[in-house]
């Protein structure tokens, strides 16, 4: 029998009432059918998350800066692993708990319209097809290829979101036809073709009136219908709840709970569904309906291997879990996310230099961590990993904090000063962290509910640079951030400008090795940098006109693919879909080929990763 064959005689065996409770995320055992309880919530954007150690890979937006799909599907391989050595460890127990279980929400394929959006740095960044090729081999990593799934994969969010963060759970979108097709429904299409995910999960936001989790448009008519979409579909924790709450469509959650589930939406992530039998009652739900989604979860279900003995993934071993090829893969991957934004000669650094190191995220292991994150129980902050490769003596400070003082503390900078004039050069560490720019609710951050108010740096870093900058030390600057920052005083000021976006635990490392010559950088952007916030239009509007390089006017301090090696290197595009590629420097690096076509505008279309030896020319055929 196929999967799905068993899942409908299964659902078959069940009551309505039964089947209405299967619809919740935190489904309950249905002893006499010997079905455990499940909890389909767990995460694993780049790691294994929430449940304990877990290899903490760089957060999305870094490894997209990697424009390298073949190593993102490694890393997800290495994700899936220890997913699935974390289920099998509890799986005997006959129930999962939350984060325990093999239904993995992620990737998060939203376009990174906006800077300022506090979530951004959980995508892949503002162009389409990177997201898409990306996201691709994400989820055929955490998935597999074998006659059982590894894991499930669930492309989130659906559709049209990418904040303001503060008003989400009521924010309608407006959108165009050309700007939802073109831009924010293309990466879920092409994941969809390519990489066939499980499970897709719908936002919290409204597109052109409709709550997104109770679409028919989205989910009937373009989801399932245009796009051919067989798996499941689960919601936004709350998002139902909103549907009467904030977006005011029906009056309580059993019209929401109907609502949903009439048009697809499979699972609910909340409470709403509890309410299920009320909205059966007062007939808005009938058994057919909660029999087709109940059918789709079963089958998910059944294709994991949950209630069979012969599944491939059932050995994989605790051990797994940050094991010394995972930690390999993690360095590499955040080695390759760096991107090296300016370089007048100083880098690589001579590791005799007497080093000053200051910054607040110099010694964080937050920033390393993103957010959606696991434990690593061995890291490297980014001054750890400097002064393990340095061969001199390295200075420490602070600084400053974050973004708001610690009065009682006192001057930081008047350490930090000290501390630069007693060394050759400086690097200094400064920036974001993930509880600045995030989700809604996050701490510092609170008034803008996760969003960034603006793209300049917090004003006690400002002030402490300028302190720097004027003691005419040579200085690399490392900035850290989930997103685009104003750097345009950095890039005037400094010997060197590194874009290090939250690289996971092996991150000082990594960045260590870029800085001191150990490898050659190879990232790229996958956002604009631009040099205002004045040249961006109002966060609240969903219009693509001058926005990303696709569409944007002005002129950006550092372009979407920017990035520096070592080396030189020189592009020879014999026609369209042909380069010959030519290391005519003194270093061997990474490089990432990128095609774009012109549709008018120009768009990335092809991305190729290669290792090119100094001396060596490669042909490289799209």
């Amino acid at each position: 029998m196929t999967f799905e064959e068993r899942a409908r005689e299964l659902v078959a065996k069940m009551t309505f009432a039964e089947k209405m409770a299967q619809l919740k995320y935190d489904a309950p055992a249905i002893e006499r059918l010997g079905v455990p309880a499940y909890n389909w919530w767990n995460e694993a954007l780049h790691g294994a998350a929430r449940n304990g150690t877990a290899t903490v890979f760089p957060q999305a937006i870094a490894m997209a800066a990697s424009f390298n799909p073949e190593l993102m599907e490694k890393v997800a391989v290495a994700i899936s692993d220890e997913v699935r050595a974390k289920y099998n460890a509890v799986r005997k127990t006959g129930e999962t708990q939350i984060y325990e279980g093999l239904t993995c929400w992620s990737p998060n394929i939203n376009i990174f319209r906006d800077p300022r959006w506090g979530r951004g740095h959980e995508t892949y960044g503002e162009d389409t097809y990177l997201t898409a090729v990306m996201g691709t081999a994400f989820i055929k990593g955490l998935q597999g290829d074998g006659k059982y799934r590894k894991t499930d994969a669930t492309l989130k969010h659906y559709a049209v979101h990418s904040g303001p963060e503060g008003v989400r759970h009521g924010f309608n979108v407006d959108v165009s036809e050309k700007d939802l097709y073109e831009t924010y429904l293309w990466a879920f299409k092409y994941c969809i073709d390519n990489a066939k995910p499980s499970a897709v999960m719908g936002a919290y936001n409204a597109v052109n009136g409709e709550p997104c989790c109770a679409s028919k448009t989205l989910l009937e008519d373009i989801l399932r219908g245009e796009f051919g979409f067989d798996g499941y579909v689960v919601s936004d924790c709350g998002a139902i709840c909103d549907i009467n709450n904030h977006h005011k469509v029906t009056e309580n959650e059993a019209e929401s709970a109907a609502l949903a589930v009439n048009n697809g939406c499979d699972l609910n992530c909340g409470t709403a569904y509890q309410w299920l039998k009320t909205a059966a009652a007062l007939n808005l739900i009938d058994e057919d309906t909660v029999t087709k989604s109940v059918e789709r979860l079963f089958t998910a279900r059944f294709r994991l291997g949950m209630f069979d003995e012969d599944c491939e993934y059932d050995n994989i071993p605790y051990d797994v879990i940050e094991c010394d090829k995972h930690r390999a893969l993690n360095r590499q991957m955040a080695q390759e996310g760096i991107v090296l934004l300016k370089n007048n000669g100083i880098l690589p650094l001579d590791k005799s230099k007497k080093i000053a190191v200051i910054g607040p995220n110099a010694d964080s292991v937050k920033v390393l961590l993103g957010n959606y994150n696991g434990v690593p129980s061995i890291y490297n902050t980014l001054l750890r990993g400097i002064i393990e490769e340095s061969e001199a003596r390295v200075n420490y400070a602070m600084g400053c904090d974050l973004c708001v003082a610690d009065k009682a503390l006192g001057d930081k900078s008047r350490e930090a000063v000290a501390c630069a004039e007693n060394s050759d050069v400086v690097i200094m560490c400064m920036g974001l962290d993930p509880s600045y720019e995030g989700e809604e609710g996050d701490a510092y951050n609170a008034e803008m509910s996760g969003d960034k108010p603006d793209i300049e740096l917090p004003d006690l870093q400002r002030k402490l640079i300028e302190k720097i900058v004027a003691l005419g030390k040579p200085i690399i600057f490392v900035n850290v951030t989930g997103s685009c920052i104003n750097l345009a005083y950095e890039d005037k000021n400094c010997d060197a400008v590194i874009q290090c976006f939250y690289p996971g635990a092996e991150g000082g490392t990594a960045l260590a090795d870029v800085i001191f010559g150990k490898v050659s950088p190879s990232g790229r952007l996958p956002v604009t940098f631009y040099k205002s916030t004045e040249d961006l239009p109002p966060f609240e509007d969903y219009s693509m006109k001058n926005r990303t390089y696709k569409f944007f006017k002005g002129e950006p301090l550092y372009p979407f693919g920017f990035g520096l090696t070592y080396t030189d290197i020189k592009e020879n595009w014999i026609d369209e879909n042909t380069a010959i590629i030519t290391n005519t420097g003194n270093y061997d690096t990474n490089y990432s080929v990128l095609k774009y076509e012109y549709i008018p505008h120009k768009s990335l279309c092809g991305i190729k990763k290669i290792f090119i030896e100094k001396g060596q020319t490669i042909k490289v055929t799209f």
